[in-house]
């Protein structure tokens, strides 16, 4: 029985996905030439933090040095144009309910790759603080974190799921020896697909709901 829900944000509690995509195009319009191969490192590497993002980009698309002064303003400016679209941007269909149904009778967590301060921030701000047992984001590592929270919790692994939207979710889960869910955007391809370590995929929270049960009281 599964009785530890650790969820991703972006893409699987918000439609979010689009607003970090449409932010690295704005971040990067200073380099015409590189824009797109830059927003589509950042489409296949859903998952992974802005920060380790950013020193991908400098050293392996732009080849040139990123200081410390460049990769605080990148910084800053990413999450001054994430912010305050993140907080309009639509739930997940079934997130809210899910969440609201679930927190009494499941422990919920979120691990994600968006700096912590500002993840504690955004749900606070959409009134989900009350839902989560656990907030976690970067720069710590999401199967660090998972880890630790089995520790802590003492959940066995059989007990726990990730429910992620990205290969790098699956490798957090699959590193951390918990299942995995994979969340597909309907309309979108299935990174998933005939991956045997991936226990069952959904395209709502509807379809989590249904496929764990109804969980007890904890």
């Amino acid at each position: 029985m599964i009785s530890t829900i650790i969820l991703d944000f972006d893409g699987v509690i918000l439609e979010s996905v689009s607003v970090k995509t449409e932010a690295f195009r704005e971040l990067f319009s200073f380099e015409p030439d590189h824009v797109d191969e830059i927003v589509e490192f950042h489409k296949r590497n859903g998952g992974m933090s802005r920060f380790d993002k950013f020193r991908y980009i400098y050293s392996s698309i732009l080849y040139r040095d990123l200081t410390d002064d460049q990769f605080r303003k990148l910084s800053d400016r990413f999450a001054d144009i994430v912010f305050k679209k993140i907080l309009r941007t639509p739930f997940v269909p079934g997130a809210r309910e899910f969440l609201d149904g679930s927190h009494r009778k499941l422990a919920l967590y979120v691990v994600s790759a968006t700096p912590e301060d500002e993840l504690r921030q955004i749900i606070e701000r959409r009134g989900l603080t009350r839902c989560f047992r656990g907030v976690y984001g970067a720069p710590g590592k999401k199967a660090d974190h998972i880890k630790a929270i089995l520790s802590a919790t003492h959940c066995g692994n059989e007990n726990a799921v990730f429910i992620g939207d990205a290969i790098n979710d699956l490798n957090a889960a699959k590193a951390s020896g918990i299942r995995f869910i994979g969340r597909i955007l309907p309309g979108e391809m299935n990174y998933f697909a005939g991956n045997p370590e991936v226990e069952h995929t959904i395209s709502t929270l509807f379809e989590l709901e249904k496929y764990i049960g109804p969980g007890t009281d904890t």
